[in-house]
C-alpha cells in the first residue's frame, strides 16, 4: 500500500482555512480586479432580487387591494424585468471569472510543473508518482471551482443574508426576531463542520492519490502483471483502497447531509412560525396583507443563500485542503542553483586535472543520522582522457557515486572537482553541459527517437550529431523503424527491446561530444556481438573525454584505461585490469562471477585464465 508522504490528517483541522486560503493570493492578484467586478455584478444580481419581494408589496397593497388591472399588469412587467436583469447579471459573473480562472490554474499547474523539475532526486525517490499527479489535476481543479464560486459566493451570500435580513427588519422587527431565531444553532452547526470536514477531505485527497498511483503503477507494469498473473492481486489492492475511499467519501456526505438538514430544517420552522405570527396579526388589523407578502418573499428569497452555506463550506475547506497539499511541494527546497552565475569558460591551461573526488562522504538525506555513511572518505583521481572502470560488489554505493557527479545527489562532506574547479561552484546548467549520463535502467520518454537522442546535445545539433551518436551505440536499427528516426517511441520505451532503449540511452550520452561521461553499466541489455561492436565505437569517443564507468562485467571493464574497486565505502584499489586481477582477491573475486553477475564469454586477446 502506497505511503503518503504528508501530514497526518488529524492535523488538517489544526490549521487556519483562511490562512491556507491565503497563500493563493499572488496566483489571484493579477485577475483580482476582474474578479471583484464578478463579485460586484454577483451582490447586484442578489439585490435585484431582494427588490422583488417589494414590487409584490406594492401590488397587493396597491392595484389587487384596489381591483385595478392595470397596475397589477405593470406590477408583472415590472417581476419580468427584474427577473431578467438578475438572470442577466449571473451570467455575466460567469462569464467574466471563465477565462481569468482557467489561466490562474494553468499558470498553477505550470509553476508545479517548473518546480517538480527543480527538485532533487531524494524528494522524487520519497514521493510517490500519484501524489504528485493528483495535485496538478484533481488538487488544481478544486482550487479553480473554489475561485468560481464558492470565494464569490461566500461574499454575495453573506451580503445578501445581511441586507435581506434588514429588509425584513424594516417591514416587520418582530417577525424579523421570529425568523432570526435559529441563527445561532446554526452558526454553532457550521463551526463543528468546519472542523470535522476538514480532516474527511484531507483523508479523501490523500487517498485519491494512493489510488492514483495504484492505477499508474498498474499500467506501467501492466507486463509484469499479466507475466505472473498477479491482476487477482492487483485488483484487491485497487479494491481496497478504492473501497477505503469510499468510506471516507460517505463520511464526508453523511457530514454534509448533516448540517443541511440544520441549516434547511431550522430556517424552515422559523419561517412556518413567521407566517402563523404575521397570520395572526393581519387578522387583527395589526399587519398589511402586503407586507406579509413582502416579509415571506424576502424570507423566501433568503432560503438559497442560508441552504447554501453548508456546501460553500464543505467546497472551502477541500480548497484549503487543495491548498496545503499543493504548497507541501512548492515548499520543497529545490536544488540550489550552484555557483552565482554561470561560470565562464575555463582557460587551456586549467583543463589539466580532470576529474577528481577529495574525501567525498555521503549519506542518504532520510537516512538515520546516526547511521554509517554509504561513501567514507572517497579519493580518486581520473586524469583527463582517462577512463576509469568502477568495479564493486552489488549495492556498494557505485551508483550512488556516479550520481554525485552530476549532483543528483549532493556529497554529505568532501568535493568533486571538474579540471580543478568545484562542482558546487558551477551553475548546474553549466555543470551538467560538462557532463554527460547514461544509467543502467534507459529512460526514454514519448517523443521521436531522434528527440530522445538529441536531449543530450545542444539546441543547434541536428541530423549529423544524431547519426555519429546512433553509430556509435550500434543504434541503427532506429532508421529500419516505420518513419526513421521521426518514429514515436511509446510511453517508457516499451515499444522497443531492452537493448534497443539501452543503446538509445547511450546515443543520448554521447551525442552531444562531452567532456565527462558518466556510464552507469551502459551495455548490460547487449548481447555479446552487439557489445563487442559498441566497444569498439566507444573507444574512439572515450579517447577524446574523461569517463567513470561502472562495470560489472570483464569486457566493459576492458574499455578502461585503469579501474577502481569500490568496497566498503572507500576506494579499496586502482590499477590495471590485469594489476587489480593478479594482486586483489576480492577483485578477481568479482570478476569471476561469483557475486552474482555472470561472466559473459572472454573476449578475443584475453585468456580466460586472466579472467579466472
Amino acid at each position: 500500500m502506497p505511503t503518503t508522504p504528508v501530514p497526518a490528517p488529524d492535523l488538517a483541522g489544526h490549521r487556519s482555512t483562511v490562512r491556507s486560503l491565503l497563500r493563493l493570493w499572488p496566483y489571484v492578484r493579477p485577475v483580482r480586479v476582474r474578479l471583484a467586478t464578478a463579485a460586484c455584478v454577483a451582490i447586484a444580481a442578489s439585490c435585484v432580487g431582494l427588490v422583488i419581494p417589494l414590487v409584490l408589496k406594492w401590488m397587493v397593497d396597491g392595484p389587487v387591494a384596489d381591483r385595478d388591472p392595470g397596475g397589477v399588469w405593470l406590477g408583472a412587467l415590472y417581476l419580468l424585468l427584474l427577473g431578467l436583469a438578475e438572470a442577466l447579471l449571473f451570467g455575466l459573473r460567469r462569464w467574466m471569472v471563465a477565462r481569468p480562472l482557467a489561466g490562474v490554474e494553468a499558470g498553477m499547474r505550470a509553476d508545479l510543473y517548473r518546480h517538480l523539475q527543480r527538485l532533487p532526486v531524494a524528494f522524487h525517490d520519497r514521493w510517490a508518482s500519484g501524489q504528485l499527479l493528483s495535485r496538478g489535476t484533481t488538487d488544481l481543479m478544486l482550487l479553480r471551482m473554489f475561485l468560481a464560486f464558492p470565494l464569490t459566493f461566500l461574499l454575495v451570500n453573506g451580503v445578501t443574508i445581511l441586507a435581506g435580513v434588514g429588509i425584513m427588519l424594516v417591514q416587520d422587527w418582530t417577525l424579523g426576531l421570529v425568523v432570526l431565531g435559529p441563527a445561532i444553532p446554526v452558526m454553532v452547526t457550521c463551526v463543528v463542520f468546519e472542523k470535522k470536514y476538514s480532516e474527511a477531505a484531507r483523508r479523501a485527497q490523500d487517498q485519491v492519490g494512493d489510488l492514483t498511483t495504484v492505477v499508474e503503477e498498474s499500467v506501467l507494469g501492466i507486463r509484469i502483471i499479466k507475466g505472473f498473473g498477479r491482476h487477482r492481486s492487483q485488483a484487491r489492492a485497487f479494491h481496497e483502497l478504492s473501497h477505503t475511499l469510499r468510506g471516507t467519501e460517505l463520511r464526508k456526505a453523511r457530514l454534509l447531509a448533516s448540517i443541511w438538514a440544520v441549516i434547511v430544517v431550522l430556517p424552515e420552522v422559523a419561517i412556518g412560525a413567521a407566517l402563523v405570527v404575521g397570520s395572526v396579526r393581519v387578522a387583527d388589523g395589526a399587519l398589511s396583507a402586503g407586507t406579509l407578502v413582502a416579509f415571506l418573499s424576502t424570507a423566501l428569497a433568503l432560503r438559497w443563500p442560508v441552504e447554501s452555506i453548508g456546501f460553500l463550506l464543505a467546497m472551502s475547506q477541500e480548497a484549503a485542503t487543495a491548498t496545503d497539499r499543493y504548497f507541501e511541494v512548492m515548499d520543497a527546497q529545490v536544488e540550489s542553483p550552484g555557483g552565482a552565475s554561470p561560470a565562464a569558460p575555463l582557460p587551456a591551461a586549467g583543463r589539466t586535472d580532470g576529474l577528481r573526488f577529495e574525501n567525498v562522504r555521503f549519506r542518504y538525506p532520510d537516512a538515520d543520522p546516526g547511521s554509517p555513511p554509504l561513501l567514507t572518505d572517497v579519493d580518486l583521481h581520473i586524469r583527463p582522457g582517462e577512463s576509469m572502470a568502477l568495479v564493486g560488489a552489488t549495492g556498494s554505493g557505485k551508483t550512488t557515486l556516479t550520481a554525485l557527479v552530476p549532483r543528483l545527489h549532493e556529497v554529505t562532506a568532501g568535493r568533486i572537482t571538474l579540471d580543478g574547479e568545484d562542482i558546487t561552484a558551477l551553475s548546474r546548467d553549466e555543470l551538467r553541459s560538462m557532463v554527460a549520463v547514461a544509467f543502467e535502467e534507459p529512460t526514454l520518454f514519448s517523443a521521436t527517437v531522434g528527440e530522445n537522442v538529441l536531449m543530450g546535445a545542444g539546441e543547434d545539433a541536428g541530423a549529423e550529431e544524431l547519426d555519429r551518436a546512433l553509430s556509435v551505440a550500434q543504434a541503427g536499427f532506429a532508421h529500419a523503424l516505420p518513419e526513421g528516426t521521426g518514429t514515436q517511441v511509446g510511453e517508457q520505451g516499451l515499444s522497443l527491446s531492452g537493448g534497443q532503449r539501452q543503446r538509445l540511452a547511450l546515443a543520448r550520452a554521447v551525442v552531444g561530444r562531452p567532456r565527462f561521461l558518466v556510464l552507469d553499466d551502459p551495455l548490460s541489455a547487449l548481447d555479446v556481438h552487439t557489445e563487442a561492436a559498441v566497444e569498439a565505437a566507444l573507444r574512439d569517443v572515450l579517447a577524446d573525454t574523461t569517463a567513470l564507468i561502472v562495470a560489472h562485467r570483464p569486457s566493459t571493464v576492458l574499455l578502461a584505461d585503469r579501474v577502481a574497486l569500490l568496497s566498503g565505502g572507500r576506494i579499496a584499489a586502482v590499477g590495471t585490469h590485469h594489476e587489480l586481477l593478479r594482486g586483489n582477491a576480492e577483485y578477481a573475486h568479482l570478476m569471476s562471477g561469483l557475486d552474482g553477475h555472470d561472466a559473459p564469454e572472454v573476449p578475443a586477446g584475453l585468456r580466460k585464465e586472466e579472467v579466472r
